[in-house]
């Protein structure tokens, strides 16, 4: 259970999933419809979902390209937190809207892997929050003309060390969409 007190709750969290952010990521299609079911499951089962949006120079907000895609719709009421880095807890109300909602488990998805998901899971573990990175609905784009290695292997990677994880008092995990529970952690 999270070291956060009175937090019975898991919230599905879906980072980054923009036009510009996704437009050249891996296996696209298939981890929208993932995370647009996970969304749907969430919502049937009264699970917060909430939305984190970046903007900076490169995606500025406003433009096509800081919209979140159009297979994906927040519903009313579902928080939009904005953000300027890599974790989605700096310098944002992330932790307002889920200490409002008793969410102290995050079930996460979106991109990029290799950035903001990754700042993400750390964040939220060193927080205090129990976290799941959803397997198959994150993705990154291509970097390896940068030498970073081919994004099914950065996908793999994370997966594998995120399994991995431990802090006293608190869990991370890893685990398919389908498979996915929407409730209490373990």
């Amino acid at each position: 259970m999270a070291t956060i007190p009175d937090r019975p709750h898991s919230g599905l969290v879906v980072i980054d999933v923009q036009s510009g952010v996704v437009a050249e990521a891996h296996d696209r299609d298939a981890v929208v419809a993932r995370i647009a079911s996970l969304v749907e499951r969430a919502r049937l089962g009264g699970v917060p979902v909430l939305w984190v949006q970046h903007a900076d120079e490169e995606l500025v907000r406003g433009s096509e390209a800081w919209q979140i895609v159009p297979e994906l719709r927040p519903a009313a009421g579902e928080p939009i937190v904005h953000k300027g880095y890599g974790d989605s807890f700096e310098a944002t109300e992330l932790e307002e809207r889920l200490a409002e909602r008793g969410v102290g488990h995050l079930v996460v998805t979106g991109a990029q892997t290799d950035a903001c998901i990754r700042s993400t899971l750390h964040g939220a573990l060193v927080r205090g929050y129990d976290v799941t990175l959803v397997a198959d609905a994150h993705t990154t784009e291509d970097l390896s003309r940068w030498g970073a290695p081919p994004p099914d292997q950065v996908i793999a990677h994370t997966n594998l060390y995120w399994g991995n994880q431990s802090a006293p008092g608190r869990t991370a995990a890893v685990v398919a969409a389908d498979a996915v529970e929407l409730g209490s952690p373990g």
